[in-house]
């Protein structure tokens, strides 16, 4: 038995053959178009519009609480850098007050966020509701939508802000390679309590690695989850 060093690349990327009598090692490099990702376009188009369309009386409930509990429109609208750098417009039920992005300044030594990011356990630019739909990810659902225009996908590393990516050491760059998604595996393997470079780690295992099959244990993954959350604060 051979134990080779190689570390973050799946099983099906590695191929065996045998050339002149020599067992040897390929491994594919990691491909961003063909047959695949146009399958796993299709599969985003399908579930989506399905969610949008049985999740449509969840999704009315959730606007309507959301605007009888503060000031301020029901969805929040924020600026993320999707695939290959390009800007995007996020959607998001609004969790927290209208000025949250004024008030962020403010509160830069209390972050408990890992690298980039900010992340503070008892925000107080968090609404009621907010705290409760943060929590069980309820607050994201508005992000099907972006998934049906084609800004996001389903499963994908997580959207950054733009002051998080000006923030990237070289390599991390890499997660810009395909688009990012409602979830993955960041979001199934402790959210906010990991630390950074884990983060990030997942993030590029996922690009490099990724597969239909996987992108389902990972939806199915989510939802359990979003049943027993930890790290969403």
């Amino acid at each position: 038995m051979l134990a080779s060093s190689l570390t973050n690349v799946a099983g099906p990327r590695i191929h065996w053959r045998p050339v002149e009598g020599l067992p040897l090692m390929h491994v594919d490099v990691p491909r961003y178009s063909g047959a695949k990702h146009a399958c796993k376009r299709l599969l985003d188009i399908a579930v989506a519009a399905t969610a949008l369309v049985l999740l449509s009386p969840v999704l009315l409930t959730l606007a309507i609480i959301v605007k009888h509990d503060s000031p301020g429109p029901v969805l929040f609208r924020q600026e993320r850098v999707g695939k290959a750098g390009d800007p995007f417009r996020m959607l998001k039920f609004r969790s927290m007050v209208v000025n949250a992005e004024a008030a962020l300044a403010g509160l830069g030594a209390q972050n408990q966020g890992a690298g980039v990011l900010f992340k503070m356990h008892n925000d107080p630019r968090v609404t009621r509701c907010g705290r409760w739909m943060r929590r069980f990810s309820l607050d994201e659902l508005p992000q099907f939508w972006n998934v049906l225009t084609g800004e996001m996908s389903l499963v994908g590393p997580r959207p950054p802000l733009q002051r998080e990516v000006g923030g990237y050491e070289r390599h991390t760059h890499r997660r810009l390679l395909i688009k990012p998604g409602i979830t993955g595996l960041w979001q199934v393997n402790g959210r906010s309590d990991l630390p950074w470079d884990e983060a990030v780690r997942l993030d590029l295992y996922y690009v490099e690695n990724w597969s239909i099959m996987g992108d389902v244990i990972i939806m199915w993954r989510t939802f359990r989850a979003m049943c027993a959350p930890a790290g969403a604060y």
